[in-house]
This record gives C-alpha cells, structure tokens and sequence, in this order.
C-alpha cells in the first residue's frame, strides 16, 4: 500500500506525514490526542508493535502483538473524537473521549471509549478506557467516515 493515501487517524494528512512518523518511531506522540489517534491508525494498518510500544506496560495484561495480529480482520470506517482535556504545562494524566468506527461481521459498530492516558519517561502511553454504548446515527447525520457526506449516501451503502 502506497504512503501518500491519507492518514487513517483523520487528520487530512498523508499517511507518510503524520502516524506513519509515529509508528516508525519518528517522532513520538506530543498530546494524548495524537497518540489516541495514531493507535487507531496502528489498527488500521495492523502496526499491533506500536500498539503494544504504546500501551502502558503495567495495564498490558498479557496483551502481545501476536495476540493482536491474531485477532479476526475489521473493516475500519472513521474516527471521531468526542472529547479531550486540555493540557497543563506538567500535566501528566489526560483523558481522550472517541469513538471507532467498523463492521464486524457486516454489522455497524463502534468502540466508545473514554481512554487514559499517562505521561511517563518523555512519552505519552495508553493505559485503560471506559466503555460506552454507543448511538448509531441516523441517515441524514455527517457521515462517519468523515467524508462529509451524508451517512445514508456513504457509509450506510457498505452495510
């Protein structure tokens, strides 16, 4: 697959400027937000080393990038960020509310997810999140992918 597609994490960017720095080890995540972001975009592009680089390793519970690789395929659609903390100089907790967008199976789900995150060692990492149920939108709402289409004249055709 080629770099210069867009950034799944929804940045407009390609994919070589923006996570593609962050999952070659590049550069490092600089807020919370980013590193959110380029975890989604580790999924969509199965970088599960990344993943496992950036999760806090006291919450990992056993969690490997074999065990990720293994997992069934998903069909991710779009992310979008519901809401995030703003940062303090010397903060080191933050909070990313979003919510990921996939077909499972052909049917329409998301995770919703408040995720923590701990800055330790210069870095940002992932720790644990809080789920949600999730509301699926309705036709005419902006669609998921963030194409700004319509969700009945995008999205919704796929399941």
């Amino acid at each position: 697959m080629t770099t210069n597609l867009l950034c799944p994490c929804g940045s407009k960017l390609p994919y070589s400027e923006c996570c593609q720095l962050l999952h070659t080890k590049q550069h490092s995540a600089a807020t919370p937000e980013q590193l959110m972001r380029s975890r989604y975009a580790a999924f969509v592009k199965a970088e599960f080393d990344y993943l496992i680089d950036t999760h806090h390793r006291d919450y990992r519970q056993g969690l490997s990038a074999q065990t990720l690789a293994q997992m069934p395929k998903t069909q991710w659609l779009g992310l979008q960020i519901v809401e995030r903390e703003p940062l303090t100089p010397g903060q080191n907790q933050a909070r990313v509310t979003f919510k990921a967008w996939h077909l499972a199976d052909g049917q329409l789900d998301a995770i919703f997810e408040q995720s923590e995150f701990i800055f330790e060692d210069g870095c940002w990492f992932y720790t644990e999140g809080k789920q949600f149920a999730v509301s699926y939108p309705k036709r005419n709402d902006p669609c998921i992918c963030n194409s700004g289409n319509k969700f009945k004249h995008c999205c919704l055709k796929r399941i």
